[in-house]
């Protein structure tokens, strides 16, 4: 996630756009208070600030010592022809002196990169890793509603902001300034004020143009942006939906609604390229103008005996060294600007609150037996649709409770509840006897193993998907698990072994696969309570068979929560509560519900004709 910004800085860097995700709504701060957010992470490195800015200043004098030094060659080169002074002259003092401060200034300019380039790289750093834990602590909703694409785009430009930010202002606005400023110092001590006066003059104008123009033109770089966001969101969307894309043979439209966003990017470039155009000519304009004057006045002085070569001379070198660094200061505002910009998306991600937060001081969640209780829980991803209502039951410690119901019933919502993902919006939940709301998360999800329905592996080998249950654990441990998950055989006969990569979202494997895989990472993990979520609903009846039994001897004397489809893999269960609309409508054992000839037994019987069928 981090950039390293070149030197020097482009004409107009085509920056990523700001994508439309959350962090995009919130009001922009102030620049003044985006810097000031940055400062606290910049002040652990207060002493490389200090020292970098010292041999900042000491580039710089020996920069501005240049010109003064070539004045006075040129002066004691006036010399009547056949003087023997000039053997001493030329050698002694343009290869010693201009040679000692050209190297002082790269000298100085290279130790004040190489002291700073921990703090620049240290403050991107600690960013980075701050958003990247922050967004690991938002809650399930923020991540079903962001837009992937976009939202790494926010902390990649966020993170090259911080290197982009530092650079501009503490190489390129700060020395500029401080050689300003000895330039006029020295140009209005040397001769008349006339030349400082044309010089601020000169700068003052330069600016307010490029501050105005560059502001006028935020509008359409704004636009761009948001183009070139909708952009990369298509690309990525697509892309992620590789397959479905190919289902429908929908190939032709995709790229049509790609070059549609593609053309209105470029028309916004356009129009960005021809005000940019304009801002460099206006510049280009003003340095002229001034440089103009400033060499008049100083041949007028020559000519009259006021000033000598050598002032002409340095006064010429003076002016080359202030305006090259100037020729740059439109791109550096815009940069800096731009990156103000991307820094304050990176600090809105930051201060995105938590939903789901831990209580002050929350403690660990202490076990005695892991018996799980749903107390008049009320629960609806939106205020308007209700998905839980009122929904109370127990799962006693080492017991295996299921739920079953249709689609939409709030099945799979009981595992984000239990898993803290969300907040209940009455009620409570609670193991052995202490709300989930009150216990640490970290110590609550450590008590909890879950067998998603759909499962989303790593992009990286099967040994570390598995292993990912207990980071740590040994290549034995791993196998055994992969054994009970009856996946070692497959995994053993791959060319790879358990170093076979599985693809993105482990899109290299089948459905029932990567299931296996979900199943023997949570085996390792072997944490006291359990979730099911139809864990086999991808396995063919022979394999589910074989790993229905290994859960069962996984599960004994543990707590398990099943949330089934198929309800011939839950007819041991402790309990079974069938759910419709949010609520229980019928519970008890397996034998006793079909002996009530209720909604269980109506889904017994369709099931069974099914698999008869």
């Amino acid at each position: 996630m981090r950039a390293r910004v070149s030197q020097p800085p482009p004409q107009d860097s085509a920056h990523s756009p700001a994508p439309a995700t959350a962090s995009a709504s919130a009001p922009a701060r102030s620049d003044w208070a985006t810097i000031a957010k940055l400062l606290p992470y910049l002040w652990r490195y207060r002493w490389r600030v200090g020292l970098a800015l010292a041999f900042m200043l000491g580039a710089k004098l020996a920069n501005v010592g240049v010109p003064v030094l070539l004045k006075n060659l040129v002066d004691s080169l006036s010399l009547a022809p056949g003087d023997a002074r000039a053997l001493m002259v030329v050698p002694m003092g343009l290869l010693l002196a201009y040679g000692g401060l050209r190297l002082s200034t790269s000298l100085f300019t290279e130790l004040r990169e190489l002291i700073f380039a921990k703090a620049t790289e240290g403050t991107a750093r600690s960013i980075s890793l701050q958003v990247f834990r922050h967004l690991h602590d938002l809650s399930l909703r923020f991540h079903l509603e962001r837009q992937t694409g976009g939202m790494t785009r926010d902390i990649e430009r966020g993170t090259r902001a911080v290197h982009s930010l530092i650079s501009y202002s503490l190489y390129s606005i700060l020395p500029t300034l401080i050689e300003v400023g000895l330039v006029l110092g020295l140009l209005a001590y040397k001769f008349d004020a006339m030349f400082a006066w044309i010089t601020v003059g000169a700068l003052v104008v330069y600016i307010a143009f490029t501050i105005l123009v560059t502001e006028w033109r935020t509008k359409f770089r704004r636009q761009l942006n948001e183009l070139d966001s909708v952009a990369h969101t298509k690309a990525i969307d697509s892309l992620l939906n590789y397959e479905t894309v190919k289902y429908f043979n929908n190939e032709d439209f995709e790229a049509r609604r790609y070059d549609e966003s593609l053309e209105a990017l470029r028309r916004a470039q356009l129009k960005s390229q021809t005000t940019l155009s304009l801002l460099n000519s206006g510049q280009q304009l003003i340095i002229a103008v001034a440089l103009v004057a400033m060499l008049w006045r100083a041949t007028q002085g020559v000519v009259e005996g006021r000033m000598s070569l050598g002032d002409l001379v340095m006064i010429n070198a003076f002016m080359i060294q202030l305006y090259i660094p100037l020729n740059f200061l439109g791109v550096i505002y815009r940069e800096i600007k731009q990156s103000l910009t991307d820094l304050d998306k990176m600090f809105g991600l930051l201060e995105r609150e938590r939903e789901v937060a831990d209580a002050p001081g929350a403690p660990a969640l202490q076990l005695a037996g892991a018996t799980v209780r749903f107390e008049a829980v009320r629960f609806g991803y939106e205020a308007a649709r209700p998905i839980l209502q009122e929904l109370s039951f127990e799962i006693p410690a080492g017991k295996k409770v299921a739920v079953v119901g249709p689609s939409g019933a709030g099945k799979s919502t009981l595992a984000r509840l239990l898993y803290r993902f969300y907040d209940v919006d009455g009620g409570r939940i609670s193991i052995d006897g202490q709300d989930i709301r009150t216990v640490s998360q970290a110590s609550l999800r450590r008590a909890i193993g879950i067998v998603p329905q759909d499962t989303v592996l790593f992009n990286d080998t099967v040994a570390y998907n598995i292993a990912y249950g207990r980071p740590g654990a040994t290549r034995e441990e791993i196998e055994a698990a992969a054994r009970a998950a009856h996946i070692h055989d497959f995994i053993a006969a791959s060319p790879k072994g358990y170093e076979t990569l599985v693809g993105e979202r482990g899109l290299k494997l089948s459905g029932g696969e990567k299931q296996r895989v979900a199943i023997a990472r949570t085996l390792l993990k072997d944490p006291p309570l359990l979730i099911f979520d139809e864990a086999t609903s991808a396995l063919d009846s022979r394999n589910e068979r074989a790993i229905q039994a290994e859960l069962e001897a996984v599960g004994r004397n543990k707590t398990v929560l099943v949330i089934a489809h198929r309800l011939s893999t839950v007819v041991d269960a402790h309990e079974i509560l069938v759910m419709e609309a949010g609520r229980v409508v019928e519970r008890g054992r397996h034998a006793e519900l079909l002996a009530r000839q209720g909604r269980y037994a109506q889904m017994w019987q369709l099931q069974q004709s099914g698999e008869g069928g």
